[in-house]
């Protein structure tokens, strides 16, 4: 991470892409094994974390609230989702269809974010010339 104030929403944006990637993974590993007797799904935790990080202090601007987030505080969370549930017999709780909307949702949220990094250094290139 870059620690200058001009960087402070390309780093909360790296963050989340990073978070994103890692979803993908772990939504990709959930439907390899939705055939895995026993197998329970896993995801990730960060859109909380991201929100709590901004909420610290309501009255601020969002660049004074981008500008005071603890980056390392950012991190993609991986955890069991409904560990004592199942949806069949043999223990698995992973749902195909529902794993498919999610990856589709995850990869819509993942391209905003690069979009908005490739905005972001396009205005610092813009600044810089």
């Amino acid at each position: 991470m870059i620690n200058t104030d001009v960087f402070d929403y390309i780093n909360v944006l790296q963050k989340a892409a990073d978070a994103s990637s890692l979803r993908h993974r772990i939504l990709s590993n959930n439907i390899a094994n939705g055939d895995t007797p026993g197998f329970k799904r896993q995801d990730v935790a960060f859109e909380d974390d991201l929100k709590r990080a901004l909420k610290n202090s309501r009255y601020r601007s969002l660049d004074n609230k981008v500008a005071s987030v603890r980056l390392s505080r950012l991190k993609g969370t991986v955890y069991t989702d409904s560990e004592y549930v199942s949806y069949r017999l043999d223990g698995n709780n992973v749902d195909p269809d529902n794993e498919n909307v999610e990856l589709a949702s995850n990869q819509a949220k993942y391209n905003g974010l690069v979009q908005s990094l490739d905005s972001e250094f396009k205005n610092l290139n813009m600044v810089l010339k």
